[in-house]
């Protein structure tokens, strides 16, 4: 939906600088910009560009100003640009209507204004709530509640009695409550360990594709209020996620993790059991966590066994450099032998 710079300055309570009445169509990175374009500018160092290309309006920091060109100035411009995004391409329903091929048991609850997508299964005392969407082939375990606004993309599969909040986007092929992995070892094999417990996610929570989030063994797994994860997250039984974390792609996190609130996690992080992550720690790509290992408060860490990321810093180069250091140590070795 066009919209003027005016309009769109108001809506984001910058300050304009230039023509009001300017159309603005659509958005794109400064290289591809065409006329009616918006496109956005956080580093000084991209301002040239963004003011050399056909782009309309440019959002742009508020000690910046731009010659030749129709500008905002906000705060933060690279959130300026995400919700400029979302209120001029909105984003179209996931699902609408109740297709004839739904299942739904007659003893589920869902609000009046649940859409659901082709081959959706909702199974006994489920209970949906409203403007909740689920598209094409999800499936919905006994017991499972969902709350308001929450977007279930297809395929995804919630096993039973599972407890997803409101406004929670669960991405394509994503699993959640299937059972942990516990098992017990017998003279004749391993014995399956049962697990009854449950999964609940807090309100706000994203949730990538082909991710696996595990039900506790007896307990519950949480993922805390406002929480990202990735594509291809792994999460054990009875771990604790806190609130607004991130959880970067094919990280793997094992049962009875306890995760603080804003830690970040990057991609391939593997984190053993029993590991405590405080509150605001950061664990650099890559980065492995033994068994029972505390990161504390704060920490960045980095490498495999985890380590505060300036020691890191010190040991890598060295590293690097062992096949060299070794062949200069033979080399004393036989200096002083005399061979």
């Amino acid at each position: 939906m066009a919209k003027t710079a005016g309009e769109l300055a108001a809506y984001l309570e910058g300050e304009l600088m230039g023509d009001p009445s300017v159309t603005i169509r659509g958005v794109a990175s400064p290289a591809r910009a065409e006329a009616g374009d918006l496109v956005y500018v956080e580093s000084e160092k991209w301002l040239p560009e963004a003011v050399a290309s056909a782009a309309s309006v440019v959002l742009v920091g508020t000690d910046v100003f731009v010659r030749g060109k129709t500008f905002i100035r906000v705060a933060q411009p690279k959130r300026a640009f995400a919700r400029a995004v979302a209120w001029l391409l909105p984003e179209p329903p996931l699902v609408t209507g109740r297709h004839p091929t739904a299942v739904v048991h007659p003893s589920a609850r869902l609000a009046d204004d649940v859409a659901l997508g082709p081959y959706v299964v909702v199974e006994e005392h489920a209970q949906v709530g409203r403007r909740c969407q689920l598209g094409a082939g999800c499936t919905l375990g006994a017991g499972v509640e969902l709350g308001d606004d929450t977007v279930l993309f297809p395929r995804v599969t919630v096993y039973r009695n599972v407890r997803i909040g409101q406004r929670v986007r669960i991405h394509s092929g994503a699993v959640i409550g299937s059972d942990g992995f516990g098992y017990v070892p017998t003279e004749a094999g391993w014995e399956k360990f049962p697990q009854r417990g449950t999964v609940v996610i807090e309100d706000d929570v994203e949730i990538g594709a082909n991710v696996t989030i595990d039900r506790g063994a007896l307990e519950e797994t949480r993922i805390g209020r406002g929480t990202k994860l990735d594509n291809l997250v792994h999460v054990g039984h009875n771990v604790r996620l806190g609130e607004h974390g991130i959880v970067e792609a094919q990280t793997g996190i094992s049962g009875s993790v306890t995760v603080g609130d804003r830690v970040i996690l990057g991609g391939q992080v593997g984190i053993a059991d029993h590991v405590r992550i405080e509150d605001g720690a950061i664990l650099a790509g890559q980065a492995g966590v033994p068994s029972n290992k505390i990161i504390r408060r704060g920490q960045v860490v980095w490498g495999t066994p985890a380590r505060p990321l300036a020691e890191f810093k010190k040991t890598y180069p060295y590293l690097a450099r062992l096949p060299e250091l070794a062949q200069r140590l033979a080399a004393l070795e036989r200096k002083l032998s005399g061979k």
